[in-house]
């Protein structure tokens, strides 16, 4: 994990599920994530920590949903729209 996420913040973040829940040295994690950038890749691991945590034990739960680490990040890519070049961006408007 430390090769992989060398900014800090993201290696921070990957583990704090861990570290929140003092099992940091009681269990091996391996982790595979695909796709967006190494920061979203961080808060994905997280997530899934914190999901295999819960699963493993159920009283950990509420203390995890009460810190925010079972809150998935809702936003998600805006889809193009007909008669426009993307989400938001029109084509260019030509008076004459």
């Amino acid at each position: 994990m430390d090769e992989y996420f060398r900014n800090i913040a993201w290696h921070t973040a990957a583990v704090e599920p861990l570290k929140f829940t003092q099992m940091l040295d009681q269990l091996e994690v391996k982790c595979i994530v695909k796709g967006g950038g190494v920061g979203g890749q961080s808060g994905a691991v997280r997530m899934g920590l914190s999901r295999a945590l819960s699963r493993i034990n159920p009283e950990l739960r509420p203390a995890l949903r009460k810190n925010g680490f079972l809150t998935r990040d809702s936003r998600m890519k805006e889809r193009k729209k007909y008669g426009q070049k993307g989400a938001r961006r029109r084509f260019q408007f030509s008076k004459r």
